[in-house]
């Protein structure tokens, strides 16, 4: 069991645990939709310290955004920008992760996965979607958020393709801006 980490300033005794506990609710309560004000009065702090933190921790501003892509050749590289641009969200395979996803797998079980997604995805205000028109339309028909469509081809794509990173860059820099 490892001890609580402690420090000693002036006359107080410091926890980093308890300190990093803290800013863990405080912003898991604010991730849940509760008001600056509201998470400050649950957890007993100033309101203030809710909003430096929020500040002094962000990574970006604007619109929660999602990707998913499949099946892509370079999904490697693609996984990476979408790292690299901090996404909230993003789901790239090729085509032997995209059917790993249902191999072995009771049919309940993967329409309760699908279910989940669809779920997550409703709480992002965009999708970027690089997928066949099929996918899109059925993304379309289940989200009511914008969904951006970099059409990856015609339907059923049954081998992975390449999609030029670059296109999904300055995409991504016109939806952050």
């Amino acid at each position: 069991m490892q001890s609580e980490r402690l420090y000693r300033i002036g006359d107080k005794l410091v926890s980093l645990d308890k300190a990093v506990r803290l800013v863990g609710q405080t912003l898991e309560l604010r991730e849940q939709g509760y008001s600056q004000q509201e998470t400050a009065k649950r957890l007993q702090l100033d309101r203030s310290f809710v909003s430096r933190l929020e500040a002094a921790g962000e990574v970006r501003k604007g619109n929660r955004l999602a990707v998913i892509g499949f099946p892509l050749a370079n999904a490697d590289s693609i996984t990476a920008l979408c790292r690299e641009f901090g996404l909230d969200f993003h789901l790239i395979l090729n085509n032997n992760e995209r059917w790993a996803m249902v191999k072995d797998q009771q049919a309940l079980d993967f329409f309760n996965r699908v279910l989940e997604l669809v779920a997550r995805l409703r709480h992002f205000d965009v999708l970027i979607m690089i997928t066949s028109e099929k996918w899109y339309q059925l993304a379309d028909a289940l989200l009511d958020i914008e969904i951006i469509h970099l059409k990856l081809g015609p339907s059923p794509i049954d081998e992975d393709r390449h999609f030029d990173q670059k296109r999904l860059e300055d995409t991504l820099k016109q939806v952050l801006k």
